[in-house]
């Protein structure tokens, strides 16, 4: 395990959730891809997933503008038609704590919280922790 990998395994076992993702802007046919994943048990991967176009997701538009996105319940969240088959997409996406990392002012990479199956009311550590992770992790990159 990398010491990214060792960032989000940290997160994941810090917050009890289901899933933490890296994202990162790269070149190639699909923006943003998962390139770093830690998954609680029996919780599926999105490593390969391809089919939701992140750019046009109203998270990502969030995230552009330099927020972190928190949502306790994601089906209340946006009514956006493809937000919504995202959420099935990606397991059953039920709470998500989404961290943008900036270099020279343009978003780099993604740090993700996912809960699946259930919403969750996330707590201020739950928040700080991710936003540290994400701080850690855009040292690292």
């Amino acid at each position: 395990m990398d010491a990214v990998e060792e960032a989000l395994q940290r997160l994941l076992t810090e917050t009890r959730a289901s899933r933490v993702t890296l994202r990162q802007d790269l070149p190639g046919d699909y923006a943003f891809p998962v390139t770093h994943e830690v998954l609680a048990d029996g919780v599926p991967s999105l490593r390969d997933e391809r089919t939701v176009h992140l750019p046009t997701q109203p998270v990502v538009l969030e995230l552009q503008q330099g927020r972190q996105v928190v949502q306790d319940d994601c089906r209340t969240a946006y009514d956006d038609p493809s937000f919504q088959q995202m959420l099935d997409t990606y397991g059953g996406l039920a709470a998500q704590i989404v961290t943008p990392i900036f270099h020279d002012r343009r978003l780099r990479a993604v740090v993700s919280l996912h809960q699946l199956g259930r919403s969750r009311t996330w707590s201020g550590e739950d928040v700080a922790a991710a936003s540290a992770a994400a701080d850690e992790v855009g040292r690292l990159l």
